[in-house]
């Protein structure tokens, strides 16, 4: 009885003192996921850059940790590591691009055009392409797109045939597998718009043209760019689609796998260069104030 007493006492002041500091209630209850996070995630790209300095044994392909900058040297100095680098940006920009033009009317239908009572069977629709299997949808990608495949019947009585196995085939599977990732936040970003700007609009004789580029963009644009931290980040990493439908293409993706086994710290200082960019393209986009949006 007596021992009882003061633990309860310590519990209801431990929990007063809570209730009357929310944030240190939420530091509280957040501290075990962030603490996991450091660890395996922040930990991991740490471990990943400093075993960027080390170095690889020509003859046994054993890691030496002998600090250096040769990595870093080769990467800045070797042209085929800028080419690959700034190919993988490209791609990545064009994938997002494409994705913006396809997703805009799909999201402009759902959220604005179709019943009401229609709309949360579209919203599955687009997602159901997300729960089949990544590497199902690369290869009937890669059907699709073979000489003789499907794309060079539909093309053949036009006279025309399709790109084959390359660059514009991996953008357009990589634009096919990213693509509800730019649809749902541009169709929750509409979804919000109010209809009273879309009706002051008209009221003061404004065309469609002037009210989707003075009323619907800018209230669109953080939903573009929540969109496209999605297809920006996955195109620029990704490597499995570029080695099923990519022939000979070379993304930066691929020159990280082809390098882990063979020099491991390469493949780090090169893992580290989508990291760099990607921080760098979060960092533009937080100006449009996406991140709040995702």
């Amino acid at each position: 009885m007596t021992t009882t007493a003061p633990a309860a006492g310590s519990v209801r002041r431990l929990a007063g003192t809570l209730h009357r500091r929310p944030r240190l209630q939420l530091s509280l209850l957040l501290s075990a996921p962030l603490a996991w996070l450091a660890l395996s995630y922040l930990g991991s790209l740490t471990v990943l850059f400093l075993s960027a300095f080390w170095t690889t044994d020509s003859f046994t392909s054993n890691v030496v940790k002998i600090w250096n900058t040769d990595n870093f040297t080769a990467l800045f100095t070797t042209g085929v590591y800028r080419q690959v680098a700034l190919r993988s940006i490209g791609v990545a920009l064009v994938v997002t691009a494409l994705c913006v033009l396809i997703a805009f009317p799909i999201a402009f239908y759902t959220a604005r055009i179709a019943n009401p009572k229609r709309r949360p069977l579209l919203v599955v629709a687009i997602l159901t392409p997300l729960w089949a299997s990544y590497l199902v949808k690369a290869y009937a990608w890669r059907l699709i797109l073979a000489q003789g495949g499907l794309l060079d019947w539909a093309l053949k009585p036009l006279g025309l045939e399709g790109p084959g196995y390359g660059l514009t085939a991996t953008v357009l599977v990589l634009t096919y597998l990213w693509l509800p990732y730019m649809i749902l936040p541009i169709h929750a970003g509409l979804e919000q718009l109010p209809d009273s700007l879309l009706d002051a609009s008209a009221d003061l004789g404004a065309r469609t043209g002037r009210t989707f580029r003075s009323v619907v963009l800018p209230m669109i644009l953080p939903s573009i760019a929540a969109g496209s931290v999605f297809t920006f980040s996955l195109s620029l990493g990704d490597y499995i689609a570029v080695q099923i439908v990519g022939g000979k293409t070379q993304l930066i993706g691929n020159l990280i796998y082809s390098n882990i086994t063979l020099d491991l710290p390469l493949a780090a200082a090169l893992g580290t260069v989508p990291v760099v960019i990607i921080v760098l393209y979060l960092l533009a986009v937080r100006r449009t104030g996406a991140l709040s949006s995702l």
